[in-house]
């Protein structure tokens, strides 16, 4: 099923992976959370917390897609093999979703804006170490 749907792409004249299409969504948005929480920390200004929060959700709404085509990449491109780097964007993705998750119900709680910012460095983190990953896997080192 997977080889057809590439197969089906190819004749339309698309022969790239799909994952890397739908990566910027997520990272973008996350480091958007980043910046916004930043500016609420050091701004004072709570309305940027607002920004924070539909980054963050877009950001998880976004995760879905993402993860999808990212497995169909790997069945298609690297038959399933679990290479050192693909568990390593497993990880980190898994990390990712769960620290965008528990960043929301902080929010949604009203913590203070400190704990908020140290989660969302953390998302960060996992979003840098998502993006070097997997350039280290297509492009080598």
């Amino acid at each position: 099923m997977i080889e057809a749907l590439y197969a089906i792409l190819g004749k339309v004249g698309f022969h790239h992976p799909l994952h890397p299409a739908l990566t910027h969504l997520p990272m973008g948005m996350v480091m958007g959370c980043f910046l916004f929480d930043l500016l609420t920390f050091f701004r004072k200004k709570t309305g940027f917390l607002t920004t924070s929060l539909h980054c963050r959700v877009l950001a998880l709404i976004s995760m879905a897609p993402t993860v999808i085509a990212g497995t169909l990449d790997w069945q298609h491109l690297y038959g399933g093999r679990f290479l050192p780097l693909l568990v390593v964007k497993m990880v980190l993705a898994v990390a990712l979703t769960a620290l965008l998750i528990y960043a929301v119900l902080l929010q949604r709680q009203n913590a203070e804006v400190k704990k908020i910012l140290v989660v969302s460095g953390l998302c960060l983190a996992c979003a840098i170490g998502l993006g070097f990953s997997g350039g280290e896997l297509v492009y080598g080192g």
